[in-house]
């Protein structure tokens, strides 16, 4: 990605790991709410350090994928643990 464009949005390029990892063994869509739905059930909102769950408060089973944290705690999931589903 930073090899095609020369200034990445850090938000497009979490969101684009987050949508690589989890399309090949799931079903993801766009939501007016949140960023993803995973095989029409789960709610992912993904973003930095401080994403927090406003967007997504009101959605059941919803979760927020933060980039720079190394433990998640709750429904907050550390983006690079999504690496893993690859």
């Amino acid at each position: 990605m930073h090899a095609l464009v020369p200034r990445v949005d850090s938000g497009v390029a979490r969101e684009t790991f987050f949508f690589n990892q989890t399309k090949k063994d799931h079903i993801v869509t766009y939501t007016g709410i949140g960023d993803f739905v995973v095989d029409g059930k789960w709610t992912f909102e993904v973003g930095g350090r401080g994403k927090g769950f406003d967007q997504i408060a009101e959605v059941p089973d919803s979760f927020v994928v933060n980039d720079g944290v190394s433990v998640g705690r709750g429904n907050k999931i550390p983006l690079w643990l999504f690496g893993f589903l690859y």
